[in-house]
């Protein structure tokens, strides 16, 4: 790394924290259907209960980096449930999703929805992929209704070659803390960690955050 890199910054944190070892594009990654769980049946089961808290019935949901799966309780009555995902077939064959885009979130930060359309948006097991996450999350706070809140639920488990250097080199406190700074900065209020992690399973830790009232 050169002189010049070391100091370059993204939002005040180092730049390199946010590059990864796999720089070709996204859409190649992803071009392939994964149809597997990335995380414990247990660990799964615990994003599902923390949704049954989280979610309103009736509620308009953005599943933000989706796929096959979007662990939503199936007895809870939602209206509008939209899914961004980067695989077409994985996408199509989630029954939970209302309607669903392709988008590369990394090429393009700007969610493609008007603002104000959500009252809840979810993340599971993906924003260590974000390379521009503050950016994603002021789209994601435009997105969502006065009030609307955010919960970003991660693991211990990623893909290494496309996930950013921080989140492959910090241990969970400063992880969390990374992402509770980028929720900071991207306008975010009442930023509260949770951890549902279930015994003899893989971790489930839970920031979730509000857009202001005004």
């Amino acid at each position: 790394m050169t002189q010049e890199n070391a100091q370059e910054t993204y939002f005040g944190l180092p730049s390199f924290w946010f590059q990864r070892p796999d720089n070709e594009s996204d859409d190649v990654f992803y071009e392939q259907a994964r149809m597997v769980a990335h995380i414990d049946d247990a660990t799964m089961d615990a994003v599902t209960d923390f949704y049954r808290e989280f979610i309103p019935a009736g509620a308009s949901v953005l599943d933000l980096m989706s796929s096959w799966l979007s662990h939503l309780p199936n007895d809870l009555v939602l209206g509008r449930v939209a899914g961004l995902g980067m695989n077409a077939e994985e996408l199509s064959a989630n029954p939970q999703l209302t309607e669903w885009c392709v988008h590369n979130l990394n090429e393009s930060p700007q969610l493609p929805f008007n603002d104000g359309s959500f009252d809840r948006a979810l993340i599971v097991v993906s924003i260590q992929y974000l390379t521009q996450p503050v950016e994603v999350l002021q789209s994601v706070l435009s997105s969502l209704k006065p009030g609307g809140a955010i919960a970003i639920a991660m693991s211990h488990r990623l893909f290494p070659t496309k996930a950013i250097a921080a989140f492959q080199g910090m241990e969970r406190d400063d992880k969390m803390k990374l992402v509770g700074y980028c929720l900071q900065q991207a306008g975010f209020g009442d930023i509260t960690f949770h951890d549902r992690s279930p015994l003899g399973a893989d971790p489930m830790w839970i920031m979730t955050a509000t857009k202001p009232m005004a």
